[in-house]
């Protein structure tokens, strides 16, 4: 009896798209949003301009609508998950003392290329008519905007230094009443990952939203805005590539005993991803399956990575601030002295926190410029390109954030070496949920 043909039918244009690799889709997305925004600016295609930068500013409300409860949840999580952790106290110090000395070295590249660059000279830049920004960024309103006077509107108005503060809080009174808390942190643990899945979807939009994003730039700027601020805008990209390139492998080598290649190989998703988002909370759920795929234990992982996504900020925090702080002087013609260098590396180490892993780094750089005593003015110079240079701060914030627990977890004989020197790459092609209970109790295996 014959049977039928079977059906031969070619795969859809999206099952295409959803087999080719992320990274190629992102550096399509790049690609095309650039191509589409010059179009729309030599063109003057006022339609296509205005499409690109609402598919932008989307996305980047979606990635800021998940920040309240990935941020508030991890946290808490990985506070009450610290009694599953042997040395605690100790692991914890330990962590802060690597995020101090790496910011530091970070400090002291952007001071060093600064120096030997002069960006703000010759760049015949008018600052008339420009404003300070409304919040002057002082160390009085770092200080007090960590304590939230109102709950509600901590979460409403997305003040994330004051989510931190309620969930560090709330994650200390769990550990406090023990069994009695246990409901409440089984519903921060079910709705951590509830927002680790919905987060996860917006991930895989990231080519979408980078295409807007990158659009949305060159469409309003077009590329002879980058012209005055050339040298800043390399001196960035170079300090946050000697960052990240040289100086975490050589911390990794010599520090930890560990391959760096290896590092780069399991980390390089969270740190694309990081690139094109601009947010390092937005990246947490990929962030921490990296770290844990990297070897190191996920009742240690669970704690030092939320708590770097908020604090841990190399790029923004640290190289950045640190070159525009000496940009802004030499634009106003203000010689900066060695006590100024000395207290932006101060402000870069104490006040990190301030850019609380958001998109941006004006927090922090207000923050600096008031320290210093130089024009807040100056942050209106910067905004232009600010989403330019964020891209690279952010992707050497993540990649800290990833390599300060592995150097840790190496340095107390904890990290899986098997699982190091074997990277699975940790492929953004299936959801990231990272269960908290059970990545509680053991060490996540590649």
């Amino acid at each position: 009896m014959p049977t039928a043909p079977e059906a031969t039918s070619s795969p859809s244009v999206l099952a295409r798209i959803r087999k080719t690799p992320f990274w190629v889709q992102i550096v399509a997305g790049l690609v095309l949003g650039a191509g589409l925004g010059y179009l729309a600016r030599t063109a003057e295609i006022s339609w296509l301009a205005t499409t690109l930068e609402t598919v932008g500013r989307i996305f980047v409300q979606l990635l800021k609508l998940a920040v309240p409860p990935l941020v508030f949840t991890a946290i808490v999580v990985s506070v009450a998950n610290l009694r599953n952790v042997t040395n605690a106290a100790r692991l914890a110090v330990r962590t802060l003392l690597w995020f101090a000395i790496t910011s530091l070295i970070a400090v002291g590249i952007g001071l060093g290329l600064g120096l030997l660059t002069n960006p703000g000279e010759g760049t015949d830049l008018t600052t008339e008519g420009l404003k300070a920004p409304k919040s002057s960024g002082s160390w009085i309103d770092f200080l007090t905007g960590i304590f939230p006077t109102n709950v509600v509107t901590a979460f409403t108005e997305v003040e994330v230094l004051q989510i931190v503060f309620l969930a560090i809080v709330t994650g200390a009174a769990i550990l406090k009443l023990g069994s009695k808390a246990e409901p409440v942190l089984k519903l921060s643990e079910s709705v951590l990952e509830l927002v680790q899945t919905a987060l996860w979807w917006v991930i895989r939009l990231s080519p979408l939203g980078t295409l807007g994003l990158i659009g949305k730039s060159v469409a309003k700027y077009g590329w002879d805005l980058l012209e005055p601020f050339a040298t800043l805008t390399v001196d960035i990209y170079v300090g946050c590539a000697l960052v990240l390139f040289g100086v975490y492998s050589l911390l990794l080598r010599f520090a930890a005993g560990l391959n760096p290649l290896n590092f780069f190989k399991g980390a390089w998703p969270a740190i694309q991803l990081a690139f094109v988002s601009r947010s390092s909370v937005g990246t947490l759920p990929v962030t921490r399956r990296v770290t844990e795929r990297l070897g190191v234990p996920g009742e240690y992982a669970s704690f030092a990575v939320p708590f770097g996504a908020t604090t841990k900020m190399d790029g923004c925090a640290a190289i950045y601030p640190s070159l525009a702080a000496i940009f802004v002087a030499q634009v106003y013609n203000i010689d900066l002295g060695v006590k100024d260098y000395l207290l932006i590396a101060f402000v870069s180490v104490i006040g990190s926190a301030a850019t609380a892993g958001l998109t941006g780094a004006i927090v922090m750089l207000t923050l600096t410029l008031s320290t210093l005593g130089l024009p807040l003015e100056g942050v209106g110079l910067l905004l232009a390109i600010d989403p330019i240079l964020d891209m690279m701060r952010t992707a050497t914030n993540v990649a800290g954030q990833v390599v300060t627990p592995i150097i840790v977890a190496a340095r107390e004989g904890t990290i899986d070496r098997e699982a190091y020197n074997n990277p699975q790459g940790a492929l953004l092609d299936e959801p990231v949920t990272i269960p908290a209970q059970a990545s509680a109790k053991a060490p996540a295996t590649a």
